[in-house]
């Protein structure tokens, strides 16, 4: 593994944040781990350090105040931020919200493993991808209508 990446987890679950954040860890004890609890306040912290952005970031649709999707929706149509690739990590199994995180910009839809064997699995595909984001991902699409 890569020393010095640095991954951002949104999450409203502390024990989701925490239980994938150590199994990172586990697999890699170098990546730098950031959480948040919403997407207004990962919005924040994104915009509050302009030094450095995450390699990744791990994001929970079904949050209070802020949205996953609204986040997602927020980032992608930030220069700065939109090509970060986002791995959504959800409860949801619904395949229509899935294709429409990826026409929104998101890289991966992976449902919210049920113990500690999966969350470690998850972490470590995560951890193990090359997210490149496709072309049609660069401009995030129009969704005012």
């Amino acid at each position: 593994m890569s020393a010095n990446r640095y991954l951002l987890i949104i999450d409203d679950d502390s024990d989701d944040r925490a239980l994938f954040i150590e199994a990172v860890k586990e697999i890699d004890a170098t990546i730098r781990c950031v959480s948040a609890d919403n997407g207004q306040h990962a919005l924040e912290l994104l915009h509050t350090s302009p030094d450095r952005l995450p390699d990744f970031i791990v994001l929970d649709l079904r949050m209070p105040r802020y949205s996953g999707k609204r986040f997602l929706f927020e980032i992608k149509n930030d220069q700065r931020l939109k090509n970060i690739p986002v791995i959504i990590y959800t409860t949801s199994k619904s395949v229509e919200e899935s294709n429409e995180l990826a026409r929104l910009g998101a890289c991966h839809f992976m449902t919210k493993p049920r113990n500690s064997g999966e969350i470690y699995y998850l972490a470590s595909f995560i951890l193990g991808e090359k997210w490149v984001l496709p072309e049609s991902h660069m401009r995030p699409p129009d969704i005012s209508n």
